[in-house]
């Protein structure tokens, strides 16, 4: 099992940036595809990003494709969610997650172990 702990959400205005990050620890980091989910009030989980264990292969989902990005440091076992160009709609509680199996399989909720989450919440 992989212990998550995702930082850095809070309030952030329209056209603003934030960086989350997740710290792994208990199991070997470069083992784990990486990923981030979002939920918002009232709606289902969904999937925002993903990382392959190099950090070569991305995926995102459409609606933050071009203004966030994705990435790891297997050095310090964490990786990062850079949003730029923020949107109200990007409101939700953000979560972290580690998967064994491929980044496609991690985009559709096939993941071994979640974060807590963190709230991320975009103001006009």
């Amino acid at each position: 099992q992989v212990r998550l702990v995702e930082s850095g959400g809070g309030l952030v205005q329209a056209g603003g940036s934030l960086r989350l990050s997740c710290a792994a620890s208990g199991r070997t980091f470069s083992n784990y595809v990486m990923g981030w989910f979002r939920q918002a009030p009232g709606k289902e989980r969904e999937f925002v990003a993903g990382i392959s264990r190099s950090g070569i292969t991305k995926q995102y989902t459409d609606s933050v494709k071009g203004r966030f990005t994705i990435s790891r440091d297997n050095a310090k076992n964490t990786h990062y969610l850079q949003m730029n160009s923020m949107k109200p709609e990007d409101t939700a509680v953000y979560y972290c997650a580690a998967g064994t199996r491929t980044v496609s399989e991690l985009g559709y909720g096939v993941a071994d172990d979640w974060g807590q989450g963190t709230q991320v919440t975009v103001s006009l």
